[in-house]
């Protein structure tokens, strides 16, 4: 059914897999087409309480995929992928279930982005979590704006996605942007104990609270969206981000200009 993503339902759990394990499960466009497509379908799916998210091999998710921006020049085209983004970040923000991102290996960018807008984030010690996108002239996008701020405050925020520093599950947890730093090798462990409790609990109950809190917040939710969409293809056009992917390319370090 999918091509770069595999989802399982198994009576009221869904897992779903990331599974573009050679390219460090970088989202490319038909991943991220995907992912809107099945979060959007997953929204039928009234049998399901809990929804995990993983990466195939050995990371989480690398984010967007850094070559194919490369390659490819259309800004139309990128402005069409920036709906696709916002297609499943508001799907996935509102579905009527608990959702765990389960972390092992690199999270970052635009993977960092959807493992933030889960409502629990389990990652390993020795994870690399970065909202990474200052390093080649972008500013974060799949709401990465909005749920940095959710768990950080604006300020803190801010520094964050500025100095887009790679952190590890500790450091992660001491600043509140995961819920469980974990052993490596562990996480599927702790996940699954997790699921067993919170299915073992009043959900609907915990579903509905989700569902107050997050409704309150879908107008923001839309206006960082349309932010980041457009500020995102404005950054595509700077030469400091045509800079930033050559050197990410090059295995070099970027030499910015502020233009």
């Amino acid at each position: 059914m999918y091509e770069t993503i595999q989802l399982e339902i198994a009576e009221r759990k869904a897992t779903l897999t990331l599974n573009r394990p050679t390219a460090m499960n970088a989202m490319d466009f038909t991943m991220m087409r995907e992912l809107a497509d099945c979060f959007e379908a997953l929204h039928k799916e009234q049998g399901v309480q809990v929804l995990v998210i993983k990466g195939e091999g050995k990371v989480f998710s690398a984010g967007g995929d850094v070559k194919m921006m490369a390659s490819s020049t259309d800004f139309s085209d990128f402005g069409t992928i920036m709906g696709d983004i916002a297609r499943l970040v508001k799907a996935y923000y509102t579905l009527p279930m608990l959702t765990i991102a389960q972390i092992h290996g690199a999270s970052a960018g635009l993977g960092f982005s959807l493992a933030l807008g889960s409502d629990i984030i389990v990652a390993e010690q020795s994870s690399k979590l970065a909202m990474n996108f200052i390093g080649i002239g972008l500013i974060p996008d799949g709401a990465g704006h909005f749920f940095m701020k959710e768990r950080l405050g604006t300020a803190k925020a801010k520094q964050m996605i500025w100095e887009g520093k790679v952190l590890n599950g500790e450091e992660a947890l001491a600043l509140g942007l995961i819920d469980y730093n974990v052993a490596d090798g562990a996480a599927s462990v702790v996940v699954d104990q997790l699921v067993g409790k919170l299915l073992a609990s009043p959900i609907l109950a915990m579903i509905e609270t989700k569902q107050i809190l997050h409704g309150a917040n879908l107008a923001q939710l839309e206006q960082i969206l349309q932010g980041e969409s457009a500020g995102q293809v404005k950054m595509r056009q700077t030469k400091d981000h045509l800079e930033g992917i050559q050197a990410f390319v090059e295995k070099r370090v970027p030499q910015f200009n502020g233009k």
